[in-house]
C-alpha cells in the first residue's frame, strides 16, 4: 500500500469499518452535528459535541495555553483516551469532523478518524439510526502536544516570504476577495494561495480520491516538499484542508487556529487585497 494510502486508512473510515466497533469498549463515537440534528437520530453509541463556535482570535502563549486546555478538557468529558480508538461525523465529510480530528492529532493522539461520508454515507448503507442519548463518561485522556502541527499569527508572520512554506487560504471566494468581511479588515494574508475548503470533497461529501486531491494542489503550487500552513476564518475549514493535506501524504502541515479571526483584526499584521492585484 502506498503512504498516502495507508495514510488515508489511518484517518478514514468507512460505515461497514465503523459498524463492526459500535458498542465495543474500544470506541468512542462523537457526533459533531448541531444539537438539533443529533437529538432526533443519530449512530448508536454516539455522544455529541458541537465544535462549532469554538474559536480563538488570540494565538499568543497564555490565550492559546488556556483555550487548548478547555478543548482538552471536552474531550475527556466526552470519554476520549488514548486507549481508545476515536471516530467523529458529521452529515458529510465536513469541517466539523476534521477540526475534531485535527485537535487530537495536535493532543498526540494515536487512533482518530474520521467517518468518510458522515451520517449520510451511513444512512446510505442501510444502518440504524436511533434517538437514544448515551451519558458520556468522563475519562482521563493524557496528552502529547504536538506543537509543529499548529501555527500562530507569529509562526505565520515569519513564514512570509518563505519559498519553502506555503499558505493557503481555505475561505469562500467571496471572502477571499473582499465581498464578505468577517473582520476589521478584509483581504488575505500576503502571498497565500485560495483554494476553498469544499474542493476537498466529491459530490457524494466524501474526500476526494488521493490522485485528484494530489493534482488539484500541485497544480496551485502546493506540494509536499513544502511546509503548508491553511487558514480560514476560525480554524474549522483550514482544519479540514489539513486533513485533505494528510491524506495525500504531505508530511508538514500546520494549522492557523487563529486564522481571520485574529490576523483580520490586529492592524499590526500585513495583509493583501487579492481584488486590487
Amino acid at each position: 500500500m502506498a503512504d498516502a494510502e495507508y495514510t488515508r486508512a489511518q484517518l478514514l473510515t468507512t460505515p461497514g469499518e465503523l459498524k463492526k466497533k459500535i458498542g465495543g469498549s474500544g470506541l468512542c463515537l462523537i457526533d459533531t452535528r448541531p444539537a438539533e440534528k443529533f437529538a432526533p437520530g443519530h449512530i448508536p453509541g454516539a455522544v455529541h459535541f458541537d465544535l462549532f463556535g469554538l474559536s480563538l482570535v488570540d494565538t499568543s502563549p497564555a490565550p492559546l495555553k488556556a483555550f487548548l486546555h478547555m478543548i482538552h478538557h471536552v474531550l475527556e468529558m466526552r470519554g476520549v483516551t488514548e486507549e481508545k480508538d476515536v471516530v467523529f461525523y458529521e452529515d458529510n465529510s465536513g469541517m466539523r469532523a476534521a477540526r475534531g480530528l485535527w485537535f487530537l492529532e495536535y493532543f498526540g493522539h494515536p487512533r482518530v478518524r474520521v467517518l468518510d461520508g458522515g451520517i449520510q454515507a451511513w444512512r446510505e448503507a442501510g444502518y440504524p439510526v436511533t434517538a437514544d442519548a448515551v451519558s458520556p463518561k468522563g475519562a482521563r485522556f493524557n496528552i502529547a502536544e504536538r506543537r509543529e502541527l499548529l501555527a500562530t499569527a507569529d509562526d505565520v508572520l515569519g513564514s512570509l516570504g518563505k519559498r519553502n512554506i506555503c499558505i493557503v487560504d481555505t475561505r469562500s471566494d467571496d471572502e477571499y476577495m473582499g465581498r464578505n468581511i468577517r473582520a476589521a479588515r478584509g483581504g488575505a494574508v500576503p502571498g497565500a494561495v485560495h483554494l476553498e475548503w469544499t474542493n476537498n470533497l466529491d459530490p457524494s461529501g466524501k474526500y476526494k480520491p488521493t490522485a485528484e486531491l494530489r493534482k488539484m494542489y500541485h497544480d496551485l503550487g502546493v506540494t509536499p516538499d513544502k511546509e503548508v500552513i491553511p487558514y480560514c476564518q476560525g480554524g474549522y475549514r483550514s482544519a479540514h484542508t489539513y486533513v485533505a493535506l494528510r491524506l495525500i501524504g504531505f508530511p508538514k502541515v500546520r494549522n492557523y487556529l487563529g486564522s481571520w479571526g485574529e490576523w483580520g483584526n490586529r492592524a499590526d499584521l500585513p495583509i493583501e487585497k487579492p481584488w486590487e492585484k
